[in-house]
């Protein structure tokens, strides 16, 4: 039995470089409400409408519904025995 070692030149990976977050208002709004718009996206007062939907939304996609993931389970189980039988 023979071992052979080689060695490999690899290139190291590339480093990330942080991109800006870019806030775009494209349409027909004038220019003080896209101001203001900007303002509200980055500093938006969590007792506002704007900072309450925005709430709802990022804890909407933080968890998933019970029911969802208990359909998903069953639907996956009910499947896993139709193929083992």
């Amino acid at each position: 039995m023979e071992l052979v070692l080689t060695q490999q030149e690899l290139e190291p990976l590339p480093r990330q470089e942080k991109v800006p977050f870019v806030f775009k208002n494209e349409g027909l709004l004038t220019s003080t409400y896209k101001k203001e718009i900007r303002n509200n996206f980055f500093h938006s007062n969590p007792k506002s409408i704007f900072g309450i939907k925005q709430r709802i939304k990022s804890k909407q996609y933080q968890f998933t519904s019970s029911i969802d993931t208990i359909l998903k389970l069953s639907v996956f189980v009910i499947a896993l025995v139709v193929a083992l039988n």
